[in-house]
């Protein structure tokens, strides 16, 4: 469960990225968080992952309020989501196999674990028979699969995708996409933030659009009509 109660975030320079914003994802959704540059969504995501703390208002993820969270409790919170990036963000110098394996060991995931749950993810993505390529072997497609691997290895609750197909073209972007549809079918709640409004239209999900660090559209299928502030 993810909720953002009436939640302010300023910056020390004075931008003022969110204002007021409420919004709340049941455990299972699907959401395409949309809007236009500069309207919060990326501090939405830091707000999400405890990388920063709002001004005002109270957000709670799987569990845990990030108002007050301790230090301590940080990588738990973040175990129980995984972040995919537009940029991939793979270890250039690790083969498929071993860019998953680093995820489970940073967490201190079992030898038992690892041997079980890399093959099943990689076949969920369709790369079971990429597992010793290198990232610079892949096209940009499969590259975003590998991370999209690795967000899911150590199956989280939430996935928080940030902008996952603005490098691909749209072919790809409609795989990644139908991919994530996937993911989420089998009971993981995905984030999708993205500007990509033709894609998020092919999709009859809900869509949040934001604008000026408020929520003024809410509602399943295309880009809806600003709600009432």
């Amino acid at each position: 469960m993810i909720r953002l109660t009436n939640v302010v975030k300023e910056y020390s320079n004075g931008t003022k990225a969110l204002n007021g914003l409420n919004l709340e994802i049941k455990d299972g959704e699907f959401v395409f968080m949309v809007g236009p540059s500069g309207s919060g969504k990326s501090t939405v995501i830091k707000l999400l992952t405890g990388e920063v703390v709002p001004t005002e208002g109270r957000v709670m993820v799987n569990g845990f309020s990030l108002n007050n969270i301790e230090e301590w409790q940080i990588p738990y919170l973040r175990r129980t989501i995984g972040i995919i990036f537009q940029d991939f963000r793979l270890i250039e110098k690790k083969s498929v196999y071993d860019n998953m394996l680093f995820a489970m060991r940073v967490v201190g995931a079992s030898p038992r674990e690892i041997k079980k749950r890399i093959p099943y993810v990689l076949k969920l993505v369709g790369l079971e028979n990429k597992a010793s390529r290198l990232p610079d072997e892949l096209s940009g497609g499969e590259q975003q699969r590998v991370a999209i691997a690795r967000a899911l290895v150590n199956n989280p609750v939430t996935i928080i995708a940030d902008e996952p197909t603005g490098n691909l073209d749209p072919a790809r972007s409609l795989e990644i996409m139908t991919l994530l549809k996937k993911i989420n079918e089998l009971g993981t709640t995905v984030l999708v933030v993205t500007h990509e409004k033709a894609l998020v239209d092919r999709f009859d999900e809900r869509v949040v659009m934001l604008e000026r660090g408020r929520v003024v559209g809410d509602g399943v299928g295309k880009y809806k009509v600003k709600a009432n502030a």
